[in-house]
Parts: structure tokens; sequence; C-alpha cells
């Protein structure tokens, strides 16, 4: 089989393939290989990689299938990992100075599971540094392009993880969610993303940004691939504290078994000034059809969550980012100052130097949100407003089984374009943070692309651990459009 017919095809097809051994898991990573080769100076999706170990898993994951010892339907088959996320014996950067020559001594509970199913490791995604961003263009290292158009952002902060799956250049990525982070660049690239309900998917081994809101990701071509890749990941973990040992379906027999029709809401708010004409006229043409397939369509109100999501999420997000880049202090790893005079001077000097720009300013607003005086006007209100968000989401939810609303105001904007302007930024994430307020689960699914040629995505909001429902509705979507058949040209 061709290259060019493999680096396109979903996971679950190939996984197919290497079930009947018509495609060997070695042909496979030479493949994305030589198409990481091909494209990456250009896209820029990845920080490292390690061919050679790559190629050996391969190697063992054949051996595994010719003995009939095969794991499963990841057996074989490569994953790209955000560099937030920790591989034995990998780089984890975070797209930062400050950890630009650390390697992880362990593996993050979701690597683990992945490789106790066969899957292969395939490189680190360039990201946002520490995950703070929403286009990839505060990675310490380069910035990654959007493969449909490579004078525009990927989105962030797994821009990485999107732009390689949209390049052919991963069948399958890991990213990771505070505020937007796996869903926006699902949508800016074309993919399919899904953000779980908080403490489906452990944390272990994630660095952390805002602890109480991160959370690790499927991005991938099909609903169905993410599915089989959050069937891998999810479940009950010790070593997260904040891990809910909520039952683990088989999510792909799921969306078999779950074919609506069903009751969706549509936030009225989601859809007013601000948002662009035609995201939301594709938007609009995806409710339409649901509504075409005998599904109920309701409008409602989210009144809280769409005046202050945005105030609340920059309180709460800065004060835990704070609190968890205390750490790096240039004593015990990660960047260390050459000249220092003391050990509060050493700190100083190391945090100035491993930090960039947009890192310094969340530490500076969360110091400021905690700091005495300011905690109750700031921090304790926010978590305040944050349980009114919550209850926003479960009121609608009384009445609808999912909600539909964009995912972005916008299309991918241009690099630099918003750069100046942190607002402008933080605006982009305007219809997907309160999800991580509420802990809720939420799909970013391709529905279109303006004239331009830039994809839009469709998100889908669903209830608390109800993961098999918002699959099976993205699923549903997904059959009747040909979204996941276009590619970027490169």
């Amino acid at each position: 089989m061709a290259d060019s017919e493999l680096i396109f095809k979903p996971a679950a097809e190939l996984a197919a393939l290497l079930a009947a051994k018509q495609l060997s898991s070695v042909e496979l990573t030479q493949a994305l290989i030589a198409r990481t080769r091909a494209v990456d100076d250009r896209v820029r999706a990845f920080n490292s990689f390690d061919e050679a170990d790559a190629l050996a898993q391969a190697r063992a994951s054949d051996a595994r299938r010719a003995a009939g010892q095969a794991r499963g339907a990841l057996d074989g088959l490569p994953v790209g990992f955000k560099d937030v996320i920790a591989v034995a014996g990998q780089p984890l950067t975070c797209s930062s100075r400050m950890l630009a020559n650390f390697v992880s001594p362990y593996d993050a509970t979701v690597t683990r599971k992945l490789k106790d199913a066969g899957a292969i490791p395939w490189g680190r995604l360039n990201m946002d540094e520490f995950a703070m961003g929403s286009s990839t263009e505060n990675s310490a290292f380069h910035q990654t392009a959007n493969p449909w158009d490579l004078e525009r952002v990927p989105g962030g902060s797994s821009g990485g993880a999107a732009a390689a799956v949209a390049a052919g250049e991963a069948p399958l990525a890991l990213g990771s969610d505070t505020g937007g982070s796996v869903r926006q660049p699902a949508s800016f690239c074309g993919v399919v993303g899904l953000k779980p309900t908080y403490g489906l998917v452990s944390r272990y081994g994630l660095v952390a940004f805002a602890s109480s809101l991160d959370q690790i990701g499927p991005l991938a071509r099909t609903v169905e691939d993410v599915a089989m890749l959050l069937g891998a990941i999810a479940g009950h973990d010790p070593l997260d504290s904040t891990s809910y040992p909520a039952p683990v379906p088989d999510y792909c027999a799921e969306l078999r078994v779950r074919p609506g029709p069903w009751k969706l809401g549509v936030p009225k708010e989601y859809f007013g000034a601000g948002l662009d004409a035609e995201v939301g006229g594709a938007v609009q043409a995806a409710i339409e059809f649901y509504r075409g397939t005998g599904c109920e369509i309701r409008e409602v109100s989210l009144p809280v969550a769409s005046s202050y999501a945005v105030a609340a999420y920059y309180i709460i997000a800065t004060a835990e980012a704070s609190s968890n880049l205390a750490r790096y202090d240039g004593v015990r790893y990660g960047h260390r100052a050459a000249e220092a005079t003391g050990a509060v001077d050493l700190y100083f000097k190391s945090r100035a130097e491993g930090f960039g720009p947009e890192v310094k300013r969340r530490i500076i607003l969360g110091t400021h949100m905690l700091s005495s005086g300011y905690y109750d006007a700031y921090y304790l209100r926010a978590q305040k407003v944050r349980t009114l968000i919550r209850n926003d989401f479960l009121r609608a939810f009384q009445e609808v089984d999912a909600l539909l609303a964009p995912v972005a105001p916008t299309a991918a904007f241009k690099i630099g374009e918003k750069a100046s302007d942190p607002l402008a930024m933080y605006l982009s994430d305007i219809y997907t943070i309160s999800l991580n307020l509420a802990g809720l689960p939420g799909i970013s699914i391709p529905c279109g692309f303006t004239r331009g040629g830039l994809p839009v995505g469709l998100q889908i909001i669903g209830q608390p651990f109800q993961e098999a429902r918002l699959l099976a509705i993205a699923r549903a979507y997904e059959q009747g459009h040909g979204w996941r058949g276009r590619h970027p040209t490169l």
C-alpha cells in the first residue's frame, strides 16, 4: 500500500489492516516518518521525535501479532504526545526554555496505558509554553503552522497535536485541555478533538497548568478514532486524587447502539455579537442537519456562563498557574541561571530567563489574585461564580441531552494577528472555557469550511460522564457529511 494512502487513513481502518496482516506496524511507522520528514519543516508540529525508538517498538508490535499475542486495536499504532505529557526517557519540555533539557524519568498514567495496549509513542508535539495560549505562538522553540494555510495559526495550546493529525504526520494524538486547548485547535485544523469529563482521565504525569481545569484529551481524524483512544486512557487512577471511579464502557461499541434521536439544546447567548458570519452559518447548518434527522432542537439559556466565564476562568486559571509554577526555582530541576549572587537572586534570574512573556503575565496575575486582601475579592468570588456556571449547564441538561455550539468565534487567524492583544487572544476561547469551569465533556467535529478554505468546528457539549452519548451524537453528524475526506495539500 502506498504511503499516500496510509497517512490520512483513520486509525480504526489502520487497526483493521494491522489485524488482518495486510499492513505491518513497521510499514505504517516508516510511512509516518517519511511524511514527517517531508512536511514538518513547514508545519513544525513536532518538537522532537525518535525514529529509531518508534521503529523498534513497531517491530516489537509486529512480532507480538505474528505470535498471536496482539494487545488490541491500538497495538502497533503510533500516537503523538503533546510535550506536556510524561513519556519515560523522552524530552518533557512544555515548549519552554525552563525545561528545554529535561527528560522525563517516568510515564504518565495515560502513557503507561497506551504502552500496555501496544501503542507507539511517536514524538513530542509543540504547544504554547506550559499550555498557556490559543495559537501555539507562545512556544519558546518555534511557531507551528496550520496545515490548511501555513500563514495561519493551528490554534492552541495543543496546536502541534492538531496540526500533526491534520497534516498526516500522526493518526492519533494526545493533547491537554484547560480552557479549550484540545477543542479549539481541532476546530482550526479540521480534526476531531475531545475534552473528557474532569476526572475521567488521569492527570498523573500531566505537567500542571491549572489543576482544577486541566484534562488530557484525544485528537484524531474521526469520532470512532477518538472513541478508541478514549477507551484506552479513561478510568480511575489511585495516583490522581481527582480521578473519579466512573465506569468505562466500550465507547466504540456504544457508538453503534445509541442511534438517537436526541433532544439538543442551542445556547442563545453563543450566537450573538462577535461570532463570525461564516462560522455561525456552518454551525447553524449543522444544527439544521440534526433537526432534519428527527432530533428535537430547543433554545436554552446560559446567562452566567456566557457573561462571566472569561473573567472567572482567568482568575482561577492564573491563580492555580502561579501556585503550580512556583516549583520552577532554579534549584531542583529545570533552567538554572548561570550567574547568581545568592538563593533569592538565583530564583529571580532563573525564572526571568526560563519563562516566556505569556507565562510571566499569567503568574503575575495569579499571584495578585492570591495575595492578601485580594483572595476573597477575586479568587473566592470566582469560585462562587464557577458554581453558578455549572448550575447553568445542569439546568439546561434537565431539558436536553446535549448542547450544540460554536467552538471558536472565528476560523484560524493569521500568525501575529492577535499576538499584541492578549484580551483578543483570550476571547478566542469564549465558547470553550465554561466547560472546563463546569467539568463537562465537549467535542469539536468538523462541520464545514469558510470561503477561504479554512475548517470550522461544531462543539457538542455533553452531560458529566456521558461521553458515550456525546460520541454517538457527534458520529451521527460525521456519517452524514464528507468533511473527514478533505485533507490539506502541503
